[in-house]
């Protein structure tokens, strides 16, 4: 499968890089960055200590036409210009960009009527488990147990919550049958008094070179359970993202995610 690189001298494009170079399955045809990176023009696998031959460019429509699915964590404003470059192409695309608004969420799934489109908050294979487990202990708990999420970031995080932790509190919400817009409190400061039945809390924290750290807490009366999982490498994220790649093969069209790559669906 030919497979495109968006912004290739990022942390996550040369994760990717590295990921699709070391997959016998997969073939790097093209990997681009905006115009103004110093790395235009050098070998894509330099990046990451293996020469291949192919050069990062600055022209997404060249590049995604030369692909059979575009992989692209990188803003919202550029992942949405590069998804009409891929619906005209026909390129499928895996998305792991987050911060999206509602109305660009839209276009996505408008998009996803005409190529493969799979989207995630979280590429890697065990936070998508984790997913499943929150919402298993979400209904077996119920609501005598409150439910607080708390996500740990590097420093260079530009949003917050995360989108994982966003996703998390939508996998609970909708296991209890609650409304996230109207359940969510994101921190608390000062006198807030008591907390309120039903709601779902969301704290963040940003350091270092923390990869990615979600923990679901469900607190009851007497017990507590909690379900975490860390990640220690951008390689989990990346080695999901060309298992959903691999996932859009033959799949001209549709929205998926991580749980139907996974078959948790």
């Amino acid at each position: 499968m030919k497979i495109a690189i968006a912004g290739a001298a990022g942390r996550m494009g040369r994760t990717l890089i590295e990921g699709v170079l070391k997959d016998k399955s997969l073939t790097l045809v093209s990997a681009f960055d905006v115009a103004t990176s110093g790395f235009i023009g050098k070998d894509a696998g330099e990046l990451v200590g293996s020469p291949c031959g192919i050069m990062v460019g600055s022209d997404a429509r060249l590049a995604i036409a030369a692909s059979q699915c575009l992989i692209d964590f990188t803003r919202p404003e550029a992942t949405l210009a590069h998804l009409e470059i891929a619906t005209v192409s026909g390129a499928g695309m895996v998305i792991g960009t987050t911060g999206f608004s509602d109305e660009q969420k839209q276009r996505i799934v408008a998009a996803s009527r005409r190529i493969g489109i799979v989207m995630a908050p979280n590429f890697a294979v065990g936070v998508n488990v984790t997913f499943k487990l929150a919402e298993i202990a979400a209904r077996a708990l119920g609501k005598d147990f409150d439910v607080e999420i708390v996500e740990a970031h590097h420093k260079h995080k530009v949003d917050a919550p995360s989108g994982t932790a966003l996703k998390l509190g939508e996998v609970v919400a909708r296991a209890l049958d609650r409304d996230l817009g109207r359940s969510a409190v994101y921190g608390r400061e000062g006198i807030t008094g008591e907390r309120k039945e039903n709601s779902i809390g969301f704290h963040s924290i940003r350091g270092g070179d923390i990869v990615g750290e979600h923990t679901v807490i469900f607190a009851g009366e007497g017990e507590r359970v909690e379900v975490t999982v860390r990640s220690q490498s951008r390689m989990t994220y990346a080695l999901g993202a060309l298992r959903a790649a691999a996932f859009l093969k033959g799949r001209a069209a549709g929205l998926f995610d991580m749980q139907d790559v996974l078959g948790l669906a």
